[in-house]
């Protein structure tokens, strides 16, 4: 197949990190394609029409954009919308609990439940944003470079090491303690009520194939508190105008720019010769010509499945298969005729715009993960329940709402078989059963009900075993050390290759980060040769 096309850079993959690497190259001089295997552009932020006039995107908790790509790309200007309930909790027993994005009134909230933990409140969600805070500040920088003698390398690593000194002797202390803890202990520590110790901690395992005791899901936890309000826990703001706003946003930019996009074009495999890129090879049979492919799909299909092994050390391959994908989250999506009561929450529109969590407690958390450690499904999954049609209401047609719930335990593997139909139902009737034990009236106002599986999910998405996360959030794959550690720096051991998605750093829920990162380090390779 001859070759058709040349590009100074090939982008594989057009959701948010793929969008933001495109514009940053073409800002920087360079001809730039952008390839999606999906008929349509957006990655997972793009809405799924699931039902006749029913649309949902694949999450709706709300991710952070960095402030240099907000101001490098002049994307200052698209409106966010801050929430005021940070996550909120019902239980069967009729009990709630609302934590609100100002801590004042989360104490407020907490002292009807427990006067002790309402004292401890307001300092305990202080330390969380300081530490989050300072992970804040490494989302935004490349990986250093620890054997570098680069003047830029060591200038970075001077900045971390002062960014981490002005935290002060006591809070550098507390990060070194939290980082690898299981969250069930962060919160034993401080907490007395089990609602306040759960409404928190499922914040930790969000899209981990591991409990709230499990070491390292503080970490998880610090994670997705970057970016919200101080005081607040995951309450990042979200877009106004719908969930495709940024990455069309981030498109304009790129095409104002002359960056081309195609959507339908599968990449069958990227081209190598003499250990550096030539370009890749569609599923199509046309071949197009690039010295570099950034690619934004996951390391495992880009490393394993698009490179050919003969150009990859086996050491480096054995260390790709190593890495622990492990999707065990579900999505159940509901088309409503109508929004019902949830007879607990007094005003239910704000909770239910934002993150309504079922499960009353850490034990029952850990327990609903215990079938996943066995390769089962949790036949009394956690469920988090959210109704993005309160944000934004053309989801749906008038009058009508989409309901979404995110599902822990569903894991990928199946020890006894693998996802079918009869499967997919049972968990989509185990969600139906938890819903309704608050809302009483639910299954009277659903008209559809779709059941994404993480079999699902990798087909639709492109997602490895399922894995939203492309590659769990752990102790061994976090920061620097994503993909695999010593290659953390976006460029791969082929010359011309970069990595610039959600597995590597710095990791899901940065909008465009690693994207952007990935970029930099394009440009900053071409200016050194």
């Amino acid at each position: 197949m001859t070759t058709t096309q040349r590009f100074d850079a090939i982008v594989i993959g057009a959701g948010s990190n793929g969008t933001v690497a495109a514009a940053a190259l073409a800002k920087a001089g360079r001809r730039v394609l952008v390839l999606e295997q999906a008929e349509s552009l957006g990655g997972q932020s793009r809405s799924i029409e699931f039902a006749p006039g029913f649309h949902a995107p694949l999450s709706t908790e709300a991710d952070w954009l960095p402030p240099p790509i907000a101001r490098g790309l002049g994307l200052t200007t698209v409106a966010v919308t801050q929430p005021q309930v940070s996550v909120a909790l019902v239980t069967s027993q009729n009990e709630c609990l609302e934590l609100w994005c100002d801590p004042a009134r989360s104490a407020d909230a907490i002292r009807r439940h427990s006067p002790h933990d309402a004292a401890r409140w307001e300092s305990f969600a202080r330390q969380l944003g300081k530490l989050a805070a300072f992970l804040e500040v490494l989302y935004q920088l490349p990986p250093p470079e620890i054997d570098s003698a680069s003047i830029g390398d060591i200038g970075a690593l001077i900045g971390v090491a002062r960014k981490f000194r002005s935290l002060g002797r006591a809070d550098m202390s507390e990060l070194l303690r939290v980082l690898p803890m299981s969250v069930q202990d962060l919160l034993d520590d401080v907490f007395e009520s089990e609602l306040v110790k759960a409404a928190v901690g499922a914040g930790g395992v969000r899209d981990i194939r591991q409990g709230p005791r499990s070491g390292g899901t503080s970490f998880v936890l610090l994670h997705h508190l970057v970016g919200a309000p101080a005081g607040s826990v995951r309450a990042r703001s979200w877009w106004r105008e719908g969930p495709h706003v940024f990455v069309d946003a981030v498109q304009a930019v790129a095409r104002h720019h002359k960056v081309e996009f195609r959507a339908g074009s599968a990449v069958l495999r990227i081209l190598v010769r003499d250990d550096a890129v030539t370009g890749i090879a569609l599923a199509s049979g046309e071949e197009i010509a690039a010295p570099v492919v950034l690619s934004t799909a996951d390391p495992a299909r880009t490393l394993l499945g698009m490179i050919d092994p003969v150009w990859v050390d086996p050491e480096f391959l054995h260390a790709l298969r190593n890495i622990k994908f492990r999707g065990c989250t579900a999505v159940v999506q509901y088309a409503l005729d109508h929004l019902p009561p949830v007879p607990v929450l007094a005003s239910a529109a704000q909770p239910l715009a934002g993150i309504v969590s079922l499960t009353p407690s850490l034990e029952a958390l850990e327990r609903a993960y215990d079938a996943a450690k066995y390769g089962g499904v949790s036949t009394e999954p956690h469920v988090e329940i959210s109704v993005p049609t309160l944000r934004w209401p053309s989801l749906a047609p008038p009058g009508k709402h989409v309901l979404v719930a995110r599902v822990q335990y569903a894991p990928y593997q199946l020890r006894d078989g693998t996802w079918d139909a009869a499967r997919s139902c049972a968990l989509g009737d185990a969600t139906t059963r938890a819903i309704t034990r608050v809302v009483p009236q639910f299954t009277d106002s659903v008209l559809y009900r779709a059941v994404l599986t993480p079999r699902d999910l990798e087909a639709r998405f492109g997602l490895t075993e399922g894995a939203v996360t492309q590659g769990e959030l752990m102790l061994d794959q976090i920061l620097f050390m994503r993909p695999v550690a010593g290659w953390g720096r976006y460029s791969m051991p082929i010359d011309g290759l970069y990595l610039g998605g959600a597995g590597a750093h710095p990791g899901p829920g940065v909008l465009g980060g690693a994207g952007w990162l990935a970029a930099r380090e394009v440009v900053r390779r071409a200016k050194r040769t």
